[in-house]
C-alpha cells in the first residue's frame, strides 16, 4: 500500500472526513509518481476514501491509469457518463457523507459542475496533501539535490555565454536550451534582466542588448524527476565601481546574515518562525541604508513555490525535512535589482545549502 495514502487516511480521521477529492496535478504527482497529465484540461481526479482510491479520467488514459495507477479503481467518465455524475455514484457506493475538497484549485464552474450531483453540505474545502508535502523524505531531498546540481551547472554554461549586444531572451533561449539537453525542464520561465530592468523582480526577458558596466540577473530552476530547483545569481559585466561592490556585498551580506541566523537557532534545538529568516536579511539591508525587498522566500519541491511559506502573514515553523530558498535582493526603480537565491534543506536539525553555484561578485 502507498505509504502516502495511509498517511493521507490519517488526516482523513483527523479532519473527520470519509474521503477526499484531489484535483491539483502536483497533489496526484504526490500520490502516484505520474505527472503526464496536462495543466490545460482536468485530465485526472483522485478520490481517497478510507478504504479505497479511485482515478476519474477520460479513456485515453486507460493504459496510463492501468500501468501508473495499478493500486487504483479506474473509473472512466465520457459525455454520457461525466466527471460528476461518475463521482456521485462512487461516493453513494461508498456511503461518503463529508468529502474533502481542494477549493483552492478548482474553478467556479468546476464547483458548480460538481454540486449539481453533489450536496454542497457534504463538502468541506480543505489542504491536506500541503501538510505532507511539507516535510520531504530523503528520497525528495536528494531528487532537489540533483535537479540543484544540474542548476549549477547551467549557471556556469551561461555566464560564459555573455557579450556585447547579446539581448536577454537570447540568453533566456539558451537557459531553456541547455536544460533540455540534459534531459530536464525548466521550473519556470527563466528571468534574464539587464541593468534597469532587474528592478522588476519578475522581469519577462525581451530584446534588450547588453552593455558594458551593467549588473545582470539570472533566475532560473530546473524540473528534473518531477522535482524542482530555483536559483538567482546577479553578477557584473565590466568593472564594477566601489560602490557597486558594496551595493552587491550588502544583499549578499543579507543573506549570510540570515543563513547565520538559521543556523544558530537550529543548533540551539530553538523553533523558528519561518517569517524571520526573511525578516533578518531585511533588517541588515536597511541598518545599512538600503533600500528591503518586498517579495519573500519560498519552499521548493514538485512546485517551484509551496510550504513552507516564509512570508510576513506565514504561520509556518521551521522543521527537519523542509526544503526552502533564501533570497535577499535590493531594488531601485529604474536603475538596478540585485537578488541571490539559494536553495537549503535542513536535514537531522543541521541546514544544508544545495545550490553550489558561485557568488561571491563575479565580473566578465
Amino acid at each position: 500500500m502507498n505509504s502516502r495514502i495511509q498517511q493521507l487516511r490519517k488526516l482523513l480521521d483527523k479532519e473527520n472526513l470519509d474521503a477526499v477529492l484531489i484535483s491539483t496535478l502536483p497533489n496526484i504527482t504526490y500520490l502516484s509518481s505520474f505527472s503526464g497529465f496536462t495543466t490545460e484540461d482536468r485530465d485526472a481526479y483522485l478520490l481517497i476514501t478510507k478504504k479505497r482510491q479511485y482515478i476519474f479520467t477520460h479513456p485515453i488514459y486507460r493504459e496510463v491509469a492501468q500501468k501508473d495507477f495499478s493500486d487504483f479503481i479506474l473509473v472512466e467518465y465520457r459525455r454520457n457518463n461525466p466527471f460528476h455524475k461518475a463521482v456521485k455514484s462512487i461516493i453513494e457506493k461508498e456511503k461518503v457523507t463529508s468529502l474533502g475538497f481542494e477549493a483552492f484549485d478548482l474553478t467556479v464552474n468546476d464547483y458548480e459542475v460538481l454540486t449539481q450531483e453533489i450536496n454542497k453540505k457534504l463538502l468541506k474545502p480543505v489542504n491536506l496533501i500541503d501538510q505532507l508535502r511539507v516535510i520531504k523524505d530523503v528520497e525528495e531531498i536528494q531528487k532537489i539535490k540533483n535537479a540543484c546540481k544540474l542548476g549549477d551547472k547551467t549557471f556556469s554554461y551561461i555566464f560564459k555565454k555573455l557579450k556585447t549586444n547579446i539581448t536577454e531572451k537570447e540568453l533566456a533561449t539558451e537557459i531553456e536550451f541547455f536544460i533540455k539537453r540534459n534531459n530536464a525542464d525548466i521550473s519556470f520561465d527563466p528571468v534574464v534582466a539587464f541593468g534597469p530592468n532587474a528592478s522588476q523582480p519578475h522581469h519577462i526577458p525581451d530584446g534588450t542588448k547588453l552593455k558594458k558596466n551593467c549588473f545582470v540577473l539570472f533566475d532560473f530552476g530546473v524540473k528534473l524527476n518531477n522535482y524542482c530547483s530555483d536559483m538567482t545569481r546577479t553578477i557584473f559585466f565590466g568593472e564594477a565601481t566601489k560602490e557597486q561592490k558594496e551595493l552587491y556585498n550588502a544583499v549578499l551580506n543579507a543573506q549570510l546574515a540570515s543563513v547565520d541566523y538559521l543556523k544558530s537557532k537550529l543548533a540551539q534545538k530553538q523553533s523558528v518562525h519561518a517569517p524571520t529568516i526573511d525578516q533578518v536579511g531585511r533588517d541588515y539591508l536597511t541598518d545599512h541604508g538600503y533600500s528591503p525587498f518586498n517579495h519573500s522566500s519560498h519552499g521548493i519541491g514538485l512546485n517551484v513555490h509551496e510550504s513552507p511559506h516564509l512570508y510576513p502573514s506565514s504561520n509556518d515553523y521551521m522543521e527537519s525535512g523542509m526544503v526552502f530558498s533564501i533570497e535577499p535582493g535590493t531594488y531601485s526603480e529604474g536603475n538596478y535589482g540585485i537578488r541571490i537565491e539559494d536553495i537549503f534543506a535542513i536535514e537531522n536539525n543541521k541546514l544544508i545549502q544545495l545550490t553550489k553555484a558561485p557568488k561571491y561578485i563575479i565580473t566578465i
